[in-house]
């Protein structure tokens, strides 16, 4: 439950440099970042310092990643700003209530899914799908900046048509000043990360920016501010309980437990692979991350994860412990405590372009590109993710990806690969016929057919199918049909009453039904069930050869077989 005392009691003194310059390093980042996030969820930009506090210091206690650096994230903000503009949210004061409430509820299914140890759902959201949504969620994130960019006070959209038609009605001009200045945040930015990836480029831009502002006057031209930042730490609010509200907020909340946890987990497996100080354990990481969002809401933070390039950040500076991350909470809370009016003439344009440079990296277009050179099928996958992402909503864009990768894998699972064996001339070999034509023998009267899955309902059609297809090619010929069932780890009931319908009437036009290389599940069923009995024991072999010498009458059961046999006689 708490990594920390594992780690701290190991503690090493030679540890604490690099993760000392890792947490400065980190929170340097951070505090420019968090504040944009915030923009992006549609909260005033100190409750981005409250995200990067509190759960921050609870996943250091909690989490099993010495690394991850936890904190608002772009994905999540744009979730929140998502699902609270769907609510009808009148004052500002609710709004951020409504925010806090989504990152206990959020927490509490992360708490949840955590101890019921479902760490290992993750495996349903593919990549083709993650990839897409992230693409499309990273456009949508740069487009809710560019009201920040040209001075137009632009609505929040989250559907790109939206944005679009927006863009059209309005007879705002656009600031000049704001845009040239935002526009060369984002050069510089992007600039500076393919010179130097550790360069603090983000506290840069703020910096001069900043400086530009307040000597020569440029919010009184025009240019938006931050302005006035809350002094001090987050005092102690429980978000208000109001189950209509709550009922409102479940598919965002549960959407946010479930992103939030994959960002952070696709994350750290990058680090744990090259790091032999921790072992990540999904399901602990589940209640950390949830743990983190619950008391988190308690202190005014709104939805939290691992962030990427702060975790990049990280590991570049070598950290090697949680303790990074308690320093850079540390420095936060200071910050907080004296030095939030340093950040009133931080121009808003500046936030806005560092958003945008750190989002743009989302979009992976080489994977893409991959994809469709060699699966079109998962390209498919990404494709339709990102456009429903982009013109449907930020949710749906997620949930129909995770259904479309769903229906693929049902679609492969009911039509797997098969083939059709043939002995190699005198050997024990057994090849697929198609792939080797000129090496094979090909029989008229045995067919051998491997089928490589497991037989369920979805797909036992499809075996009925190649079946008496293979028999149709060659009617009255046929006088033995294998089944190489190496591959098929599992038959279902549905399934496995179809198979006795199958043997029975290939057994009825005198066809000998066969079956070789059953592994422990798949014979374990054929054993317990009536499928023995139509079978019989004696047709069932080890390899392909044993079953084809039997059936050409040259060899009796090897003592293997016999063994085998004996195990079903025990157990029947």
């Amino acid at each position: 439950m708490f990594p920390i005392f594992d780690w701290i009691l190991k503690y090493k003194p030679e540890y604490f440099k690099d993760d000392f310059l890792a947490g400065i390093t980190v929170a340097i980042l951070l505090i420019p970042q968090g504040m944009a996030y915030a923009l992006i969820a549609g909260l005033p930009p100190v409750y981005g310092l409250y995200a990067a506090l509190t759960p921050q210091i609870v996943y250091s206690i909690m989490g099993t990643s010495g690394q991850l650096a936890v904190g608002p994230v772009a994905m999540d903000s744009l979730l929140v700003a998502a699902g609270l503009s769907a609510l009808s949210i009148v004052s500002p004061g609710e709004y951020i209530q409504m925010a806090m409430l989504l990152s206990l509820f959020a927490g509490i299914i992360q708490v949840i899914l955590g101890v019921l140890k479902m760490g290992f759902f993750v495996s349903f959201l593919s990549k083709p799908v993650i990839s897409g949504f992230t693409s499309g969620a990273a456009i949508i994130i740069s487009l809710s900046q560019v009201k920040y960019l040209t001075g137009i006070p632009i609505t929040q959209n989250n559907k790109l048509q939206d944005f679009i038609f927006s863009i059209l009605k309005t007879e705002i001009p656009i600031h000049i000043k704001t845009l040239i200045l935002g526009l060369s945040c984002i050069f510089f930015l992007l600039i500076i990360k393919k010179l130097n990836k550790k360069f603090p480029s983000a506290l840069i831009v703020v910096f001069f920016s900043t400086l530009w502002v307040y000597f020569f006057n440029k919010n009184l031209e025009g240019v938006a501010i931050i302005g006035e930042i809350p002094h001090g730490l987050p005092s102690i609010k429980f978000p208000k309980l109001d189950w209509v509200v709550i009922k409102n907020l479940s598919p965002i909340a549960l959407t946010i437990s479930i992103i939030a946890f994959t960002e952070a987990i696709s994350i750290s497996k990058g680090l744990a692979e090259k790091n032999e100080l921790y072992k990540l354990n999904p399901n602990q990481e589940l209640l950390a991350l949830g743990s983190a969002n619950i008391i988190g809401s308690f202190f005014q933070s709104y939805p939290t994860t691992g962030g990427f390039s702060r975790t990049a950040v990280n590991n570049q500076a070598k950290a090697k412990t949680g303790a990074a991350s308690l320093i850079c909470a540390l420095l936060i809370a200071l910050t907080l405590c004296f030095f939030t009016e340093w950040f009133f003439y931080v121009p808003k344009a500046v936030l806005g372009a560092i958003i945008i440079s750190a989002v743009l990296r989302l979009i992976d277009i080489k994977y893409a590109i991959r994809l469709y050179k060699s699966r079109k099928d998962e390209f498919a996958v990404l494709v339709l993710t990102f456009i429903l992402t982009l013109f449907v909503g930020i949710i749906q864009g997620i949930f129909f990806g995770i259904i479309l990768s769903l229906l693929l894998l049902v679609y492969r699972a009911s039509k797997p690969h098969f083939a059709f064996l043939g002995r190699i001339g005198n050997t024990n070999y057994f090849q697929n016929i198609d792939r080797f034509p000129n090496e094979v023998v090909v029989r008229e009267d045995l067919i051998i057919l491997k089928f490589d899955a497991q037989l369920f309902f979805g797909n036992i059609d499809f075996f009925k199918q190649l079946v008496f297809n293979s028999i149709e090619e060659k009617p009255s010929k046929v006088k033995g049909f294998i089944i190489n069932a190496r591959a098929i780890n599992y038959i279902d009931s549905t399934a496995s009453e179809e198979l006795i319908i199958i043997i029975k009437k290939l057994q009825k036009k005198g066809i000998r039904v066969m079956v070789v290389g059953a592994i422990d599940p798949s014979r374990d069923i054929i054993i317990n069930s009536k499928l023995i009995k139509v079978i019989k024991k004696q047709n069932l072999f080890v390899t392909s050869g044993d079953a084809t010498d039997s059936f050409d009458g040259k060899a009796k059961n090897t003592a293997l077989q016999k063994k085998l046999s004996r195990q079903y006689n025990q157990k029947n």
